[in-house]
């Protein structure tokens, strides 16, 4: 699985679906450059030293982003309120990409969750 299962996976997408998810993935890397790319649950997914941070895939009427945690949506509610959204994904319309801005926040949570949270703690007595 690699970075050219991405391209496959969007080369095979009418536009303006392609173009979409193309802006998406720049986003998305341009946030988290270090992110390998893969075909995680046949769509796009961009891991962090093993963990899924991100992934996207494009439906009949919708494109999708997937923050591979249910609780990051939940946290950004307010500022995702403009689009219909579940706890584990977000729906937005085939010819918008996501804002970069919502893309920085809904990676800042999920890393946060990903490897922060994750950090062993200190035993306090």
């Amino acid at each position: 699985m690699s970075r050219d299962e991405v391209d496959a996976y969007l080369a095979a997408l009418e536009e303006p679906k392609q173009s979409t998810l193309r802006a998406l993935r720049h986003s998305i890397l341009a946030i988290i450059p270090e992110a390998e790319q893969c075909i995680s649950y046949a769509m796009p997914t961009f891991k962090v030293r093993g963990k899924a941070i991100a992934g996207f895939a494009a439906f009949k009427n919708h494109l999708s982003y997937f923050p591979h945690s249910g609780s990051v949506i939940p946290e950004l509610r307010r500022e995702l309120a403009q689009y219909k959204a579940s706890k584990g994904t977000l729906q937005f319309p085939i010819d918008q990409p996501l804002p970069k801005a919502i893309v920085e926040k809904l990676v800042a949570v999920r890393m946060r969750q990903a490897f922060e949270e994750s950090r062993p703690r200190g035993r306090v007595d």
